[in-house]
């Protein structure tokens, strides 16, 4: 069955996503610029976005996420009910290799940085913890769609691995590991994923992320298994 779409909620879904990029706070202006739309049907939608809580407009007229975002978020994450074992692993796991550590899931044609650990240098890859990122557009992205039984050369190898390592996937200056985590039937949970700098996290160090990464999996899974079955 095919789906229905209703232009009205697709439109309020646009000037939200408009915050993905990790901006606080948008005009009137810049919304219109990046959704495309006029200037007073923004007007509009963002009346209900208010209204609703998932917006607020400050006293300069700018407009900032409100607080039924955060309240959704944060039911999002209890619903997994993987915080308390996810981040011990990935500290675990920085500890071991001091170099970024998270764990992504999918979230339709994107994925999300549901929980984050970075390491302790100076420099390093960053990811906020629920951003949206493409998934098709870095080694945890490639990960999730090889285990959701996406088709073709790359993802057969990946599922024949059991992990994916590659260099600037989705910036050239990083390179990064990333293995799935799995409930004891084989359904996909999300992705354990380690990024670092071109410069430092070369194919020795990205062997040993593996190894770590495959080895917080083993942990993840059997702390899951009562938790999912």
């Amino acid at each position: 069955m095919s789906s229905v779409k209703v232009d009205a909620l697709e439109r309020a879904l646009d000037i939200l996503e408009v915050f993905g990029d990790g901006r606080t706070s948008v005009s009137l202006k810049e919304l219109a610029a990046e959704t495309g739309l006029y200037k007073s049907r923004i007007l509009r939608l963002s009346a209900s976005l208010v209204d609703r809580g998932y917006l607020r407009r400050d006293e300069e007229g700018r407009y900032r996420l409100g607080p039924t975002t955060w309240r959704l978020g944060t039911l999002y994450r209890r619903g997994f009910e993987l915080s308390d074992h996810i981040r011990p692993v990935l500290a675990d796991i920085v500890a071991d290799i001091n170099e970024s550590a998270a764990f992504y899931v999918r979230d339709g044609d994107a994925r999300v940085c549901l929980f984050r650990r970075e390491s302790t240098h100076s420099i390093r890859h960053h990811v906020d913890e629920g951003e949206r990122l493409p998934l098709e557009l870095g080694v945890p992205g490639r990960v999730l769609c090889a285990y959701e039984g996406k088709k073709g050369d790359l993802y057969d190898r990946i599922r024949r691995d059991g992990f994916m390592d590659a260099l600037g996937e989705r910036d050239s200056d990083t390179a990064a590991v990333a293995v799935p985590v799995q409930t004891a039937e084989g359904q996909l949970i999300g992705v354990l994923s380690v990024a670092g700098l071109n410069s430092r996290f070369n194919p020795d160090e990205r062997k040993r992320a593996v190894q770590a990464l495959q080895k917080g999996r083993q942990v993840l899974e059997a702390k899951l298994m009562g938790e999912i079955s």
